[in-house]
């Protein structure tokens, strides 16, 4: 008979050798997350900052080893901070639609109209201009994030594959954060057409570390300018800031003109709102279409990103003729209710008479007959 001693032994024995075996197993399968996280990362990041700097010299925007706005940053006090704790504290589901996004598959036509765009999501949309198309920070990766594990994903699918996309003649890019410059979409752009990559200063040092060819990378500081077949395409201000990893400001942001004969559009990218639209409008306007980023707002960062109503105010600057939001609705980036932003933004373009355009992602639209159904209430 075994004694009450030993059958205790032998239990702890089990439990131990149990337990041992159970954070083995833990810790296996955290390192095996962690590493599925990790895979990729240094890559993603881009150019070192040796690369960067070599870009960035000789830019009157470059001072003491950073990129600077043209107006100063609003100062970050211990009350500011505390706010922005605060909302990222009791944020949960807040951002998030209550049911499934709405998806449409563009049809395009063999040759590009005289002037429509194809919204696909958050800032990436398809431009056509003077029977040229022109691509605005594609990403078509799962989420926003060096990592394809951790970061911000997508609240609905792409609406079709880069494989679907007509040829397009040149390819903008506003900055370097991930939910703007996508490794991933970048290689399968390279792979799969000759279309030159046009970015503000020290973005192309990341292509050129991803494997762009030197010959399809068109680098410009604000006001410098490229032709591409008939489209004459300006880098332009923006208030905002950059930033693959730890560091900030090692490269540029910006705006962009897209000019053809017969008509103008601007692209915003990312940005906070800035007297600079008004200068850009007198000196590049009026655009037949302004594409300006109404999402991710808050009261503590007014340098960073515009309210639905700064952006009405800058598609008046620009001298706008249709204005179409993005920056809204596919990735979850700030503290405020999935569909405000367009709440906010027709709410402001119907007091000020301003004529906009809120796309399904996916839906494609002629400028001069553009959609004006409400798809977002019904899931808001």
């Amino acid at each position: 008979m075994v004694s009450l001693a030993h059958q205790a032994r032998a239990v702890r024995s089990l439990t131990s050798t149990l337990l041992r075996a159970t954070l083995v197993g833990a810790t296996t399968a955290g390192m095996g997350l962690l590493a599925r996280a990790a895979w990729g990362i240094p890559t993603a990041r881009g150019a070192s900052p040796a690369m960067l700097q070599r870009a960035a010299n000789g830019s009157p925007r470059y001072v003491d080893g950073a990129f600077r706005n043209t107006l100063p940053p609003t100062e970050v006090t211990p009350v500011s901070m505390a706010a922005i704790l605060t909302a990222v504290l009791t944020r949960g589901e807040l951002g998030t639609p209550s049911g499934v996004v709405p998806l449409r598959i563009p049809r395009f036509p063999t040759v590009a109209d005289e002037l429509a765009v194809t919204w696909y999501g958050h800032s990436s949309a398809l431009i056509e201009i003077d029977g040229r198309r022109v691509l605005v920070d594609p990403v078509w990766s799962d989420r926003v994030s060096p990592s394809s594990v951790l970061g911000p994903k997508r609240l609905h699918p792409v609406p079709t594959s880069l494989d679907a996309l007509p040829p397009v003649d040149a390819v903008l890019i506003s900055h370097d954060h991930y939910d703007h410059l996508d490794l991933p979409t970048i290689r399968a752009l390279v792979a799969r057409g000759s279309a030159p990559f046009l970015v503000p200063l020290g973005v192309g040092a990341h292509l050129r570390s991803w494997g762009v060819p030197e010959d399809r990378i068109v680098e410009l500081d604000w006001g410098g300018q490229a032709k591409v077949r008939e489209l004459t395409l300006t880098c332009t201000e923006a208030r905002h800031f950059s930033g693959r990893w730890l560091t900030r400001n090692t490269t540029l942001w910006a705006s962009w003109v897209i000019a053809g004969p017969q008509h103008g559009v601007f692209f915003g990218g990312d940005t906070g709102y800035t007297p600079a639209f008004a200068e850009i409008g007198a000196r590049y306007g009026p655009f037949n279409l302004t594409l300006l980023p109404v999402g991710a707002y808050h009261d503590q960062w007014p340098d960073v990103h515009m309210t639905p109503e700064e952006a009405v105010r800058a598609h008046g600057d620009l001298g706008g003729g249709v204005l179409m939001p993005v920056h809204w609705a596919t990735f979850n980036l700030a503290f405020h209710g999935w569909a405000d932003p367009i709440r906010r933004l027709v709410a402001a373009a119907e007091r000020s008479d301003a004529r906009f355009a809120v796309p399904m992602p996916g839906e494609r639209f002629s400028a001069g007959s553009p959609p004006d159904r409400d798809w977002w209430s019904a899931i808001a």
